[in-house]
């Protein structure tokens, strides 16, 4: 991916990009982007691409980090889903056209963690930011029910036996979305990972108002949530 600015500061007139653009060199995927004729545009690249040469920091978030970080239970049907955390009241870019990729991008910004948990990973394809397991299911439960199911989340929950209770602490203790932190708690604690041990829950504000996740579950009175009952039911 090549951004028409990041050209220009690096000697390439917007006359030269157009004459590269109509000699075939390169192709316009929309107003000042590019990319080299014959490539097909990838994901990952891409991003990173537009990190580095727009000064930007989207990051791969929710499910997207999880299988990046080896956890690949959560597996939509059809093409691909790629979440992308943009900056903070941030639109869509218009280059992430889904038709042109080999991925659905679906992208958000949040203002629920107050802290970023990710790490920076360098690779072929240049350097992505990746939300660290901890925040990325937080990030799942943001998300839902409009893009996950709560169930398999749980799922994929059951499979984070090696989460740090220490950013797990830290991650829900500066998280507002009171939703999210009491489904967290929920599902790590019927999960009986090892570290949910080892979290102070006291120091974590829960509220006293009472959710619902879906219409029609089942009241879980610790955590006055309403969870579904498939998922209440659950035995793994």
């Amino acid at each position: 991916m090549l951004f028409a600015e990041w050209l220009k500061a690096n000697g390439y007139s917007e006359q030269l990009q157009k004459s590269y653009r109509d000699n075939g060199w390169l192709t316009a995927l929309c107003r000042g982007v590019m990319y080299r004729t014959g490539n097909k545009p990838t994901a990952l690249p891409a991003i990173a691409s537009c990190n580095h040469q727009t000064s930007r920091h989207y990051r791969l978030a929710a499910h997207s980090a999880l299988e990046f970080a080896g956890f690949n239970h959560y597996v939509p049907m059809g093409k691909p889903t790629l979440v992308v955390a943009l900056n903070k009241r941030e639109k869509r870019p218009a280059w992430m056209i889904d038709e042109a990729f080999d991925v659905c991008f679906r992208t958000f910004s949040t203002a629920a963690v107050a802290q970023e948990f990710a790490h920076a990973e360098t690779n072929q394809c240049g350097t992505l930011y990746v939300s660290v397991p901890e925040q990325a299911f937080l990030e799942c439960l943001l998300l839902a029910p409009t893009l996950y199911n709560y169930t398999d989340l749980y799922y994929l929950m059951e499979q984070l036996t090696t989460l740090r209770s220490q950013v797990v602490q830290q991650a829900l203790a500066q998280t507002t979305n009171l939703r999210v932190k009491r489904a967290f708690l929920f599902m790590a604690e019927k999960a009986g990972h090892y570290w949910f041990d080892e979290l102070d829950t006291s120091g974590i504000d829960l509220g006293t108002s009472k959710f619902q996740l879906v219409g029609n579950g089942t009241y879980n009175a610790k955590y006055r949530i309403t969870v579904p009952k498939e998922l209440a039911s659950y035995e793994g």
